[in-house]
């Protein structure tokens, strides 16, 4: 079979292009533009497009299927070019729906946690020999591609973002799935440049959990006031399981689960990790695994890429990096970190890099959030405002919104990094939060 991407480098686009090219097909794809690790990634397949940019000649007759990614827009040269040959034109959500319709499909929602959910799924199946289809949102150790597919398994365990699905398609990505297990794990207002209210976003998960059908079951995070709302409503209808963070201690020697008696040494940390954790529990459960295998391997979970991971640890402090962009998740991932290392200057750093987040009437959402670390540094590019045909930022005015304890806003990437080194914090714990990459800056490098 021919399939050709239009907008190919995207996270979980270029994954499934690589998926479906080890299955045999044959794979074309474009981008106008494709950073790392896609990039790379692409290449190593041979799938890289020789050149960027957009090329309606070659969408011809053979090609059997489009898969249309969020980047490319209605009037996409290649897209036009595909409607007018009549191409059949699907998303990957679609995709991956069409390709589990006859399994069962477990589906991981919430605002926040959602990866790192999946991630832990994905790590107890595989460790107990379940075969299962997948798509997850960042790397995972032990998985090639954050996507798989198969012809055997019976199950498919997917990550379900609730941003919309493509050009062609206005729905959220998950509304697709309509998944017989399903996780939702807290709600708190993200993607405000197409949900520009709390309610029209809130309205999005009401519509997931109404798509799980009669027989199915949601797990749900009951210490979420939305979330309950949303699970006493259908609980006649299916079944509903609330969950709450799982029980944790922390000492200079480790981080560890409770359970029973057992006091579990884990590699992850934070009470957000024991909330995805306790999901992740639910769900193994509810598939027909048993406790004592569950966490007889959740031990080896090490976490996913971008999420509380560590880059460097050295005489000269920690540096971990984190996806970390909404108010809520900033909170968390900020005082995960400053819990886990106590007495040591925790030094956070914010990279506002979403449409929200650069939001004039957003920022003061942020208020308070990074108070718990020692010091505090939140930089943006105007650059990106400008691209996003967004209100200019004043760096007080983006101070003011946090409302923050020893915070300094910065609006050039190098002058925050010069001032970080030169400042020689004693042995510091490096937060770097951001859905970008700080402008390419070599994080790891910085305690060199």
């Amino acid at each position: 079979m021919r399939v050709h991407f239009i907008a190919v480098g995207g996270a979980v686009m270029h994954n499934l292009a690589i998926a479906l090219h080890k299955k045999g097909f044959l794979i074309t794809g474009s981008d106008d533009e494709i950073f790392e690790p896609a990039k790379s990634r692409l290449a190593s397949y041979g799938l890289l497009p020789v050149k960027n940019g957009w090329f309606p000649e070659r969408i011809t007759g053979d090609i059997e299927i489009i898969i249309l990614g969020m980047h490319a827009r209605e009037d996409n040269p290649e897209l036009i070019k595909a409607r007018e040959l009549g191409i059949r034109i699907i998303s990957f959500p679609e995709y991956l729906y069409e390709q589990s319709k006859n399994k069962k499909r477990i589906v991981i929602a919430g605002s926040h946690g959602k990866t790192t959910t999946t991630a832990m799924i994905m790590h107890v199946f595989r460790s107990l020999g379940i075969r299962f289809d997948y798509m997850a949102g960042s790397h995972i150790d032990g998985f090639d591609t954050m996507v798989g597919l198969s012809d055997d398994s019976e199950i498919a365990v997917f990550e379900g973002d609730e941003y919309l699905t493509s050009a062609l398609d206005k729905r959220p990505k998950f509304l697709l799935y309509n998944p017989e297990i399903a996780v939702l794990n807290g709600i708190a207002w993200d993607h405000k440049n197409v949900f520009p209210t709390f309610g029209n976003y809130l309205d999005q998960f009401r519509i997931f959990v109404e798509k799980i059908p009669d027989n199915g079951t949601l797990i749900y995070y009951e210490d979420d006031a939305e979330v309950k709302k949303i699970a006493f409503r259908v609980r006649n209808r299916i079944k509903t399981i609330p969950y709450r963070s799982h029980s944790f201690l922390q000492d200079d020697n480790g981080f560890y689960i409770t359970a029973g008696n057992r006091d579990i040494p884990m590699h992850i940390f934070g009470e957000h990790n024991m909330q995805n954790l306790s999901a992740a529990k639910e769900v193994c459960i509810a598939s027909g695994i048993n406790e004592e295998d569950f966490y007889r391997v959740i031990k080896d979970f090490r976490g996913t890429a971008k999420r509380l991971q560590k880059l460097v640890e050295n005489e000269k402090g920690i540096v971990y990096l984190d996806f970390a962009h909404s108010p809520s998740k900033v909170k968390a991932t900020v005082d995960a970190v400053v819990l886990r290392h106590p007495g040591r200057p925790v030094i956070a750093c914010l990279e506002l890099h979403t449409y929200s987040s650069l939001s004039h009437d957003f920022l003061p959402q942020y208020k308070g959030t990074m108070n718990n670390a020692a010091y505090s540094f939140v930089y943006f590019n105007p650059h990106a405002i400008t691209m996003k045909k967004l209100e200019p930022l004043t760096k007080e005015y983006v101070e003011e919104s946090f409302q923050g304890t020893n915070l300094t806003v910065y609006d050039n990437s190098c002058e925050l990094f010069s001032y970080i080194i030169d400042r020689g914090f004693g042995k510091p714990v490096y937060l770097f939060m951001s859905s970008g990459d700080f402008d390419g800056f070599n994080l790891s490098g910085i305690l060199d």
